[in-house]
């Protein structure tokens, strides 16, 4: 059996993304074709994540991508980078590749100055919330958008640092 991989993205990777991506928001209840037209970064990961300041990691197993995870800077908060695209493939779950993509993410951002990392999950995606929340985000506040028709948890990093301070990687 052979370990987890993880590396950068790479345009290769393109259709292998987008699958595990539908494939793990189906088996979590949360794909919905029509708002598929939203993921429109996974279409171009060079462009949103990469050439934007970000990150896009793959995590392969014996040649298949089977998980992924994402950053790219806060919008207004320089400090900060927002976690997106976390997915690991079904059969896959529990084997500890999300943490392993979790923590390559945040020490990436870390090696890059970013000092906080959030996040936005849905109230279905009860395993993601469970698995932030295991990895010391803390939930930050809730919001109802009524353009994805949809409602979004907020989450930050909230580990003490070795000073004992909250909030950073």
């Amino acid at each position: 059996m052979s370990e987890l991989t993880v590396r950068r993205y790479d345009a290769a990777d393109a259709e292998a993304v987008w699958t595990l991506h539908e494939r793990a928001l189906r088996d979590a209840g949360g794909y919905d074709e029509a708002f598929a037209h939203r993921d429109t970064d996974l279409r171009d990961v060079t462009e949103a994540y990469l050439d934007a300041g970000g990150e896009f990691l793959v995590g392969t197993r014996a040649g298949d991508i089977v998980a992924m995870g994402a950053f790219q800077p806060h919008d207004t908060d320089d400090a900060a980078v927002v976690l997106r695209r976390v997915r690991v493939a079904p059969a896959h779950q529990r084997a500890d590749y999300g943490t392993r993509i979790l923590n390559e993410l945040e020490a990436r951002a870390r090696k890059r100055d970013f000092q906080r990392a959030e996040l936005d999950t849905t109230p279905a995606q009860t395993a993601a919330m469970a698995f932030y929340e295991h990895h010391g985000y803390e939930r930050i506040g809730r919001e109802y958008v009524e353009a994805a028709e949809t409602t979004l948890l907020f989450y930050r990093r909230s580990r003490p640092s070795a000073s004992g301070s909250y909030g950073n990687l």
